[in-house]
């Protein structure tokens, strides 16, 4: 990846352990990518040895040689959260097993965690990890920019961390806590009645039932079709002229 410059940036355990010294054995590695860029990634790794596959167009490709996996990803399982070219200018530098890469900054790989809180895996730990390992030092507009409408995600999270660690509470600025709380508030007291169900946006398999017996809306499906006709429109704008 390094020898073409295809752009990327390390996420996973080595991102984790450069924001807040947590070292984890990992069975993989996680590089994250703009999805423009997947293709030209899978055909260098083939070139290397490595059998490629898709699993999933909308987040996942996946690499594999011998023992060792490469997980290349473009963005939450969800469509909620894309990678693009921000993500990785504003990587941060490392050294990753003896080559000069780099890693997701705080920012980045704080967001990506917020929306795996699954049953069978829940990354919400490591969200507090990261506040807590960085000191609250981070930019946290960046991070409200990330997520955007689903910003209530991101206030659950922190009231996670303020309860584990209550200490810590002004790791996270006032200011945003006020923003937060107030907006949650105004919600709370001005309900939509016709604002559509979410569940399946954190857990498609917990929340089955509500799709599949209850009839509400599959909203996931909605953001994964949509993500899909986005790529391709990106990736027609990227052929050359003939």
């Amino acid at each position: 990846m390094e020898e073409k410059k295809i752009p990327y940036a390390v996420s996973g355990a080595f991102a984790l352990r450069q924001h807040t010294g947590i070292s984890r054995f990992t069975k993989d590695l996680d590089l994250f990518l703009s999805s423009r860029d997947v293709a030209q990634a899978l055909d260098q790794l083939r070139q290397h040895g490595f059998k490629c596959e898709v699993p999933d167009p909308v987040w996942l490709a996946k690499a594999h040689r011998d023992e060792f996996f490469v997980d290349l990803i473009t963005g939450m399982s969800n469509a909620i959260i894309t990678v693009d070219q921000s993500w990785i200018d504003r990587a941060k530098p490392a050294m990753i097993v003896g080559i000069r890469t780099r890693v997701l900054a705080a920012e980045e790989l704080l967001a990506s965690k917020l929306f795996v809180i699954r049953r069978e895996r829940f990354d919400g730990a490591d969200v507090a990890h990261v506040i807590y390992g960085t000191g609250g030092e981070l930019e946290w507009e960046r991070i409200l920019e990330l997520v955007g409408e689903h910003w209530e995600v991101l206030l659950w999270a922190l009231v996670l961390f303020r309860y584990v660690y209550p200490a810590q509470t002004t790791y996270v600025p006032s200011w945003l806590w006020k923003d937060l709380l107030s907006r949650y508030s105004q919600l709370v007291a001005h309900p939509d009645p016709k604002a559509p169900f979410r569940g399946s946006l954190v857990d498609d398999n917990m929340f089955a039932i509500d799709l599949r017996e209850w009839g509400l809306e599959d909203i996931l499906q909605e953001n994964r079709e949509r993500r899909l006709r986005q790529d391709q429109l990106t990736a027609a704008a990227c052929l050359p002229e003939s």
